[in-house]
This record gives C-alpha cells, structure tokens and sequence, in this order.
C-alpha cells in the first residue's frame, strides 16, 4: 500500500517493493508519490487510514475468503427462478460455451485484420441468421445490449427523416427507457404513448392523438417489457407511416420461431437483445444488441455499428470484412453519427452458435414450448384466491401477476425460504400496477417448478 511517501509491499500489486519504488521515482525525478497529486487540491484529499481489513497474502487464504463471499449467493441453477424483466434463465447448449471459449475469438479485441482467424466469418454467419430469423436484410455486429440498440436506432430514425420526436410506449422497461432518453438527449424528445388500463398495451388513440410532421419514429416492444403480444401492428405501422414517421420495434428473438417477425407488420428497423440466444445470466454483463433493416442505402448509412459482409478477392476467394467502413467513427472519428468501440461481438459469435445449433425447427419448438408453460402457470396461478393475471391479452414467457392485501416484496422473501425466486415486483416503477410482479417461464421451467410455485403461493396467501 502507499499513503504519504510511505511503501509497504504487496504480493499483488506490481512494483510495490519499497526499493524498486524508489528507484522509480529517482528515474523521473519525483520525490514522492504525493508529487503526483499536486493538482488535487490539499482540502479535499483523504488524510486518515482506510478501514479496510487486513491484506490475506497467501493465495490458498484468499481463495478461501472469496469463496466464503461467493457462497452466499443464491444461484438461479440452485433454485427455481421466474424472474425476468430483460435478463432470462434459458437453456445454453454446451456448443455455445465450448466455441465462445476458443482463444482464437475469446482473446480476440476488434477482429481486425491482425488477430482474425475466422472470426470475420463467424459474425457474418452471426448476422446472416440473425436476418433470416428476422426477414430483414442488414443485421449489425452486436452493440453492448439491446436497450443500447433501441437508443441507436431511434437515432438512426430521427437522421433519416430528420425529425426529432419519438412516440415510446408508457408501459416500456423501465431501464429501457432510461438509456434511450439518454441517448436522444438533445437531438430528440422522447414522448410517451399512454397505456390501455385494461390491455396494458398502447392506447392507439393517444398514438393517432401524438404523432405527427415532428414524429421520427413510433417504437414498440413486441414482446411488450410485461409480456403482452402486440396484435396491432400493421395498424400501428400504417399510423406512423401515414404521418411520414418510421416504425421501430423492439422484439425479443426467442420469441420469433412461433411470432411474426417485426418485417411482417412494416417495421422499418428492428432492433432487441441477443441474451436469450445461448448467453448465460451474468452480473450486469452477458448482453448484446442487434439492429436490423433492409437493405436500403438510406439506412445502410446511417449504421453507426461495424457491419460484415463478404465479397470476392482479387485471387479468386472469397474473403469477410467491414462493410461502408466509412461509416463508422473508426473512420470519421469526432465527426462520426456516434462513436462504436468495443463491441459485444464474443456475444454474436455465441448466439449464432446458437441459432445454428437451433436451426428453423429449434426455434419454433423453443417458443412454441415456452408459451405453452407460460399459459399453464397463468392458468394455475388464476386459481389461488387473492391472486389475479394483470392484462387480458395474449402474451410471451411473461406476464403481469397481482397479489390482493399483501406487497410483492413480502411475497418473494416468503418464496425465497422455500428455494424460489418470485416474480420482478414492477410496483416501484409502475405506480399503475401496485402489488403487482411480473413472472417469466423459460424453457427450463418444468411442470414440477410451477406447480411448487402454485403450491407456495396457496400456503404463503392462506
């Protein structure tokens, strides 16, 4: 550690030897480390001892102490999980993590010219199912997770119309909305299309009411955030278009084997999050995005994200690289649409092992079984007096549950002690929907699982 000029070496922190400290700062003239924190006013730095416990110099003593840490936690392989919201439990075959692993793409930082060893070639077969699933031309490689996606390409509609409102709905995730009002602001405003009370969907009324000359684009979620499947998109896509505006949608792939893909109602750009093609649930990582269009020039361009496609050599091969590389702010750096670093491509590599691993029938047995679950719990969970299934629509691995007389919060924590995660409680992002949690049922759920959460429930609301 270092504090003052004063060295005590460390196992695990470089360079902290006393003597080869001094020798550094003897090499660049320096009398102490304090001299590097000249500019930091001398008020406002930290003068005590951190209360930090002592250092655990063995590796075998630490080991065991993060273990110990590690422990406490309660896996969702440990137990039986229906939670949701945006990060979901679905199955990984042993492919993904077995390719995704190889150091050739595992180590690999860009893909660039220098490192590639077919990793070219794997995201542009990533992209090429990711359109046939989608029926759509152009797919990108993966930005950092879909919300990321939905904020790009609201974006990319408001330069390609030049206008500057998008119409989102209400009831949208509410993290979602966040990041997408965060990454319109300034150059578009972000307005809000209020919710049936009934349906839960969008009030089309209020849409006809709000959009307009202004109007960039009209996003959806279908899968809505709660689960609900939006039956009205070719109106919704009618609405937008007859007023000049783009249709924007966003769609979980899971969910496309059984659904028409957004292309199939008139969307003009799609865009969602890849996690639910053989990503494992991770700590705020394990997600990335997808934008998707035809392949109309006019959109083509505005990608900010690396695009790969593939072309004939002049040696008689064919060869796989970046597409209108121009585009990018690799090339157009500060003056670029938006800036693209590190991209989650390790993750389009994985979900296209996915897809392939899938293929076409895989993918409708995926979501054909999971709606099956998920409408059996629905029906079971009706059953239990006090408990009630929020809209009155149908829906996709998710939907809304309300309890009566009792909060979610005291429903999962009495869940929790019989080894279940209970539903996301949306009550302190949906005033609307007080008591109320959303549910999900992936293809892992067995009727086992469900029936012990119909059973917890009967005895915990007795």
């Amino acid at each position: 550690m270092m504090s003052a000029g004063k060295f005590e070496s460390h196992p695990y922190i470089p360079n902290s030897v006393p003597s080869v400290q001094e020798e550094m700062l003897r090499e660049i003239g320096a009398e102490g480390i304090d001299d590097f924190f000249k500019c930091i006013p001398d008020d406002i730095k930290f003068k005590g001892a951190l209360e930090i416990p002592e250092a655990i110099p063995s590796e075998a003593g630490l080991k065991r102490h993060v273990e110990n840490i590690a422990s406490k936690n309660k896996s969702v392989d440990k137990a039986i999980s229906f939670l949701g919201g945006g990060c979901w439990n679905h199955y990984v075959p042993a492919t993904c993590d077995e390719i995704n692993g190889r150091s050739e793409f595992l180590t690999a930082y860009a893909g660039d010219p220098y490192e590639d060893h077919g990793r070219f070639q794997a995201l542009f077969e990533y992209e090429s199912m990711m359109a046939e699933l989608l029926e759509m031309d152009v797919v990108n490689v993966p930005t950092y997770d879909g919300s990321q996606a939905a904020g790009t390409a609201l974006r990319m509609a408001g330069r390609i119309t030049g206008r500057s409102k998008a119409l989102v709905p209400e009831l949208s995730s509410p993290d979602r909305m966040k990041i997408i009002k965060t990454y319109l602001h300034p150059q578009m405003d972000v307005v809000t299309v209020r919710a049936d009370v009934k349906t839960l969907a969008a009030d089309l009324d209020d849409l006809r009411a709000k959009v307009g000359a202004d109007t960039a684009a009209v996003f959806i979620e279908n899968p809505a955030f709660l689960g609900m499947i939006e039956t009205r998109g070719e109106e919704i896509s009618r609405i937008a278009h007859e007023a000049g505006a783009l249709l924007v949608v966003w769609a979980d792939p899971s969910s496309l084997g059984v659904l028409t893909p957004p292309s199939g109602y008139g969307a003009d750009i799609a865009c969602g999050d890849i996690q639910p093609l053989g990503v494992r649930m991770h700590f705020g990582g394990g997600r990335g995005g997808y934008i998707a269009s035809s392949d109309d020039e006019k959109f083509v361009r505005e990608y900010p994200s690396r695009l790969f496609g593939i072309a004939p050599t002049t040696h008689g091969e064919w060869g796989f690289g970046d597409v209108a590389w121009e585009r990018t702010s690799f090339a157009g750096r500060e003056n670029s649409k938006e800036f693209v670093g590190t991209a989650a491509a390790l993750w389009g590599l994985t979900a296209g092992v996915y897809l392939a691993t899938m293929g076409p029938r895989g993918m409708a047995d995926l979501g054909g079984g999971i709606m099956r679950r998920a409408y059996y719990l629905a029906g079971e969970l009706a059953k239990i007096p006090g408990v009630s299934v929020a809209g009155n629509g149908p829906f996709f691995k998710e939907f809304p549950v309300k309890f009566s007389g009792v909060s979610v919060k005291e429903v999962n924590a009495a869940l929790l002690e019989r080894g279940i995660f209970g539903g996301h409680d949306l009550s302190p992002d949906y005033p609307s929907l007080p008591d109320t949690a959303l549910y999900c049922v992936s293809e892992t759920m067995t009727k086992s699982d469900m029936d012990a959460l119909v059973s917890a429930l009967s005895d915990i609301l007795r």
